[in-house]
Protein backbone atom coordinates (compact mmCIF):
# COMPACT_ATOMS: atom_id res chain seq x y z
CA UNK A 1 0.00 0.00 0.00
CA UNK A 2 1.35 3.40 -0.70
CA UNK A 3 1.46 5.85 1.66
CA UNK A 4 1.82 9.37 0.52
CA UNK A 5 3.82 11.56 2.51
CA UNK A 6 1.04 13.51 3.54
CA UNK A 7 -0.29 10.41 5.10
CA UNK A 8 2.68 9.27 6.41
CA UNK A 9 3.00 13.12 8.56
CA UNK A 10 -0.55 11.99 10.18
CA UNK A 11 -1.40 11.50 13.81
CA UNK A 12 -4.29 9.44 13.23
CA UNK A 13 -3.10 7.91 10.19
CA UNK A 14 -2.06 4.40 12.34
CA UNK A 15 -4.80 4.59 14.20
CA UNK A 16 -7.19 4.80 11.04
CA UNK A 17 -5.38 1.86 9.27
CA UNK A 18 -4.92 -0.21 12.28
CA UNK A 19 -8.60 0.19 12.87
CA UNK A 20 -9.57 -0.67 9.11
CA UNK A 21 -7.32 -3.98 9.51
CA UNK A 22 -9.02 -4.91 12.43
CA UNK A 23 -13.04 -3.59 11.38
CA UNK A 24 -12.05 -6.17 8.50
CA UNK A 25 -10.39 -9.30 10.22
CA UNK A 26 -7.36 -9.06 8.39
CA UNK A 27 -4.03 -9.81 9.11
CA UNK A 28 -1.18 -7.05 9.21
CA UNK A 29 1.24 -9.04 8.48
CA UNK A 30 -0.17 -9.47 4.43
CA UNK A 31 0.35 -5.73 4.13
CA UNK A 32 3.42 -4.25 3.62
CA UNK A 33 3.74 -0.63 3.49
CA UNK A 34 5.16 1.23 1.31
CA UNK A 35 6.45 4.79 2.15
CA UNK A 36 8.89 6.99 -0.31
CA UNK A 37 12.74 8.15 0.73
CA UNK A 38 11.29 11.98 0.72
CA UNK A 39 9.05 11.22 3.27
CA UNK A 40 11.09 9.33 5.19
CA UNK A 41 13.80 11.87 5.90
CA UNK A 42 11.95 14.71 6.72
CA UNK A 43 12.12 13.90 10.68
CA UNK A 44 14.12 11.28 11.64
CA UNK A 45 13.22 10.97 14.76
CA UNK A 46 9.43 10.95 14.51
CA UNK A 47 10.14 8.80 11.17
CA UNK A 48 11.82 5.82 13.27
CA UNK A 49 9.18 6.21 16.17
CA UNK A 50 6.19 6.09 13.91
CA UNK A 51 7.98 3.17 11.81
CA UNK A 52 8.56 1.17 15.06
CA UNK A 53 4.42 1.78 15.66
CA UNK A 54 3.85 -0.24 12.39
CA UNK A 55 5.93 -3.05 12.78
CA UNK A 56 4.80 -3.60 15.99
CA UNK A 57 1.48 -3.82 14.85
CA UNK A 58 2.20 -6.18 12.38
CA UNK A 59 2.54 -4.34 9.52
CA UNK A 60 5.63 -4.60 6.93
CA UNK A 61 7.48 -1.59 5.92
CA UNK A 62 9.13 -1.00 2.39
CA UNK A 63 10.70 2.38 1.17
CA UNK A 64 9.64 3.28 -2.45
CA UNK A 65 11.85 4.80 -5.35
CA UNK A 66 15.21 3.84 -3.20
CA UNK A 67 18.17 5.81 -4.55
CA UNK A 68 16.61 8.76 -5.84
CA UNK A 69 16.16 10.97 -2.60
CA UNK A 70 18.30 12.24 -0.08
CA UNK A 71 19.02 9.67 2.18
CA UNK A 72 21.57 8.45 4.33
CA UNK A 73 22.76 4.76 4.57
CA UNK A 74 22.98 5.56 8.26
CA UNK A 75 19.05 5.57 7.92
CA UNK A 76 18.94 1.78 6.75
CA UNK A 77 20.06 0.78 10.13
CA UNK A 78 17.84 3.10 12.38
CA UNK A 79 14.52 2.01 10.24
CA UNK A 80 12.68 -1.15 10.62
CA UNK A 81 12.60 -1.87 7.22
CA UNK A 82 11.52 -5.10 5.59
CA UNK A 83 12.00 -4.00 1.87
CA UNK A 84 13.65 -1.58 -0.31
CA UNK A 85 12.31 -0.67 -3.53
CA UNK A 86 14.89 -0.43 -6.43
CA UNK A 87 13.81 3.21 -8.57
CA UNK A 88 13.27 2.61 -12.03
CA UNK A 89 15.89 5.28 -13.14
CA UNK A 90 18.29 2.61 -12.14
CA UNK A 91 16.64 -0.72 -13.62
CA UNK A 92 16.45 1.07 -16.86
CA UNK A 93 19.60 1.43 -17.39
CA UNK A 94 21.18 -1.63 -16.31
CA UNK A 95 22.31 -3.27 -19.37
CA UNK A 96 23.77 0.03 -20.70
CA UNK A 97 25.07 1.52 -17.83
CA UNK A 98 28.23 -0.25 -15.71
CA UNK A 99 27.49 2.81 -12.87
CA UNK A 100 23.64 2.05 -12.75
CA UNK A 101 24.52 -1.83 -13.00
CA UNK A 102 27.20 -1.28 -10.17
CA UNK A 103 24.35 0.36 -8.39
CA UNK A 104 21.88 -2.17 -8.24
CA UNK A 105 24.07 -4.46 -7.55
CA UNK A 106 25.56 -2.83 -4.34
CA UNK A 107 21.71 -2.10 -3.15
CA UNK A 108 20.62 -5.64 -3.49
CA UNK A 109 23.87 -6.76 -1.96
CA UNK A 110 23.70 -4.16 0.91
CA UNK A 111 19.68 -5.08 1.57
CA UNK A 112 20.29 -8.85 1.59
CA UNK A 113 23.07 -8.45 4.17
CA UNK A 114 20.66 -6.24 6.35
CA UNK A 115 18.01 -9.15 6.10
CA UNK A 116 15.70 -6.87 3.98
CA UNK A 117 14.17 -7.87 0.57
CA UNK A 118 14.52 -5.85 -2.54
CA UNK A 119 11.51 -4.96 -5.52
CA UNK A 120 13.36 -3.94 -8.50
CA UNK A 121 11.19 -1.23 -10.21
CA UNK A 122 10.38 -0.60 -13.75
CA UNK A 123 11.26 -4.33 -15.54
CA UNK A 124 10.58 -3.65 -19.10
CA UNK A 125 12.99 -6.19 -21.07
CA UNK A 126 14.06 -9.49 -20.02
CA UNK A 127 17.45 -8.69 -20.65
CA UNK A 128 16.89 -6.37 -17.06
CA UNK A 129 15.32 -9.05 -15.47
CA UNK A 130 18.38 -11.50 -16.07
CA UNK A 131 20.56 -9.14 -15.32
CA UNK A 132 18.99 -8.39 -11.66
CA UNK A 133 18.47 -12.46 -10.95
CA UNK A 134 21.75 -12.28 -11.21
CA UNK A 135 22.20 -10.41 -8.84
CA UNK A 136 20.07 -12.22 -6.76
CA UNK A 137 17.19 -10.13 -7.06
CA UNK A 138 13.90 -11.68 -6.38
CA UNK A 139 11.18 -9.67 -6.53
CA UNK A 140 10.18 -7.09 -9.56
CA UNK A 141 8.04 -4.91 -10.37
CA UNK A 142 7.28 -3.69 -14.39
CA UNK A 143 5.33 -4.20 -17.76
CA UNK A 144 7.57 -7.34 -18.46
CA UNK A 145 5.21 -8.65 -16.30
CA UNK A 146 1.94 -6.66 -16.89
CA UNK A 147 0.81 -3.47 -17.57
CA UNK A 148 -1.46 -1.83 -14.98
CA UNK A 149 -5.13 -4.17 -14.66
CA UNK A 150 -8.58 -3.29 -13.66
CA UNK A 151 -9.71 -5.59 -10.40
CA UNK A 152 -10.65 -8.62 -12.26
CA UNK A 153 -8.31 -8.73 -14.99
CA UNK A 154 -5.60 -8.68 -12.11
CA UNK A 155 -7.32 -11.62 -10.28
CA UNK A 156 -6.89 -13.58 -13.29
CA UNK A 157 -3.47 -12.84 -13.83
CA UNK A 158 -2.46 -13.57 -10.19
CA UNK A 159 -4.58 -17.08 -10.72
CA UNK A 160 -1.88 -17.62 -13.80
CA UNK A 161 1.18 -16.73 -12.06
CA UNK A 162 0.79 -18.54 -8.77
CA UNK A 163 3.16 -21.44 -10.10
CA UNK A 164 5.60 -19.12 -11.45
CA UNK A 165 8.19 -17.32 -10.46
CA UNK A 166 6.95 -13.99 -10.69
CA UNK A 167 5.66 -11.93 -7.71
CA UNK A 168 3.45 -9.60 -9.08
CA UNK A 169 4.05 -6.25 -6.89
Amino acid sequence: INISPRQFADVNFIKTIVSEVNNHELNPNLFTLEITEEAVVRNVDETVEFMNILKRRGFNLSIDDFGTGYSSLRYLKEFPLDELKIDQSFVNQIAKSREDAAIVSSIIQMAGNLGMDVVAEGVEEEIQLEILEKYGCRHFQGYLFSRPVPHGEFIELLQKQVKSRIRVV
